[in-house]
């Protein structure tokens, strides 16, 4: 007689770091006949999210709406202040900061990279010499990822402000904050960051496909000087359009824009404050579970310093092949769906077997953050990897010491 499994009942909790979970509200904002998309209420809705989505950014600058990704959001940034031939320099801490940095090397850039490996947030100190190496201030723009969505580090962009203050260099900051709006703090206006880019699928809870560029005076001042951009990734019209098609450069993704209505709703009812909040806590209730569990055996948190730990994503060593086994088993047997190893390869494990990753970004509360430590401590104990014990007594002390005010 096989074992039974319990996949079969109930939901299953896709806890990958993105797309995140998405809520009700957002699933029964979206299930509608298509709108008229020339006039009426559509329309009006539009306009009101655009001051909803800047002030989760914390910005009262520009917003454009694009259809696509994170990745297209990428170059839509790029494409309106970066023309080819022109520097940009990457400081890289994982997967994410190399891809925007190749996005740029196939828009024409002359990409400098300097590499932080996937274990630690970028160094302010490397980046200040940097700067003050390029006297003639060759970079136009420095391309930094808040929060790497595969080495789960978090780095410091109020701080890269400071440095090409200090430098006096002109470069734009520009930040990736596709895993972290809406889960780290981010303040854009406040922080000095110029160009921001983001996608709907991870703090905002609305299904992949929308991106977002936020820009300020100083990146338009650049935008107005290029030579040229191309029609659909000029962010001029879609942040002060004449017609409605011009903020999505063509029809408008409409039923996305319904789930965001709902997601952004949600957002500012409970407040960005108590949002960052949240996931700081569920956050700390995860490490501590973490920790316990490394107490014995192999698992370890990809980031030491808790400092520099996201909010939103937390990626875990626990060497192979225990990763992609404990994925596979806590999947089939509790319905419970873990995050891969991303960009994590190494030569001595080139399938990325040793990692895993933890999604807990946007709709999540404490019971799914125990019931996802839950699955995960079923499936080390029935595939035998050593780990420590206590991991959800931890976790529960961690939220048992919240109590609300």
């Amino acid at each position: 007689m096989t074992s039974p499994t319990t996949r079969h009942g109930g939901r299953g909790y896709l806890a990958i770091p993105g797309p995140s979970v998405m809520p009700e509200e957002v699933l029964r904002a979206m299930h509608r006949a298509a709108p008229n998309i020339y006039e009426g209420d559509l329309i009006e809705m539009t306009r009101g999210l655009i001051p909803d989505l800047a002030r989760v950014a914390r910005t009262e600058h520009d917003t454009a709406i694009y259809i696509g990704n994170g990745h297209a959001a990428w170059e839509a940034a790029l494409a309106n202040v970066i023309a080819p031939g022109e520097r940009v320099l990457v400081p890289a801490t994982g997967r994410f900061g190399h891809g925007w940095g190749d996005m740029a090397t196939g828009l024409g850039a002359d990409v400098q990279v300097i590499d932080f490996g996937r274990q630690a947030p970028i160094d302010l100190d490397v980046v200040a010499e940097t700067l003050a190496a390029d006297a003639g201030h060759a970079i136009k723009a420095v391309l930094a990822v808040h929060v790497d969505t595969s080495s789960s580090v978090r780095s410091d962009i109020a701080g890269l402000r400071r440095v090409l203050d200090a430098a006096g260099h002109p470069a734009l900051l520009m930040a990736d904050c596709i895993a972290s709006l809406g889960c780290d703090v981010f303040e854009m206006d406040a922080w000095g960051v110029d160009v921001m880019v983001t996608g709907s699928q991870k703090g905002l809870m609305t299904p992949p496909g929308l991106s977002f560029v936020f820009f300020n005076d100083r990146a338009a001042a650049v935008r107005a000087r290029m030579p040229r951009v191309s029609r659909y990734w000029d962010w001029t019209p879609r942040a002060d359009p004449e017609f409605f098609f011009q903020y999505f450069g063509g029809t408008a993704p409409t039923h996305h824009l319904f789930g965001l209505r709902a997601a952004l709703d949600m957002v500012h009812a409970e407040g960005v404050e108590t949002v960052w909040a949240r996931h700081a806590l569920l956050a700390r209730a995860i490490w501590a579970a973490c920790d316990a569990w490394s107490t014995e055996g192999p698992l370890r948190l990809n980031i030491a310093d808790r400092a520099h730990r996201s909010h939103a994503v937390t990626a875990l060593r626990i060497g192979k092949p225990h990763g992609t086994r404990l994925r596979k088993w806590v999947e089939s047997n509790v319905g419970l769906t873990l995050g891969i190893g991303l960009g994590m390869a190494t030569e001595d494990d080139p399938g990325q077997d040793g990692f895993f990753r933890l999604g807990h970004m946007g709709h999540v509360n404490g019971q799914m953050i125990m019931g996802l430590l839950g699955g995960i401590g079923a499936g080390l104990r029935a595939l035998d990897i050593p780990h420590g014990p206590g991991a959800l007594d931890a976790a529960a002390a961690v939220l048992a010491g919240a109590a609300p005010d």
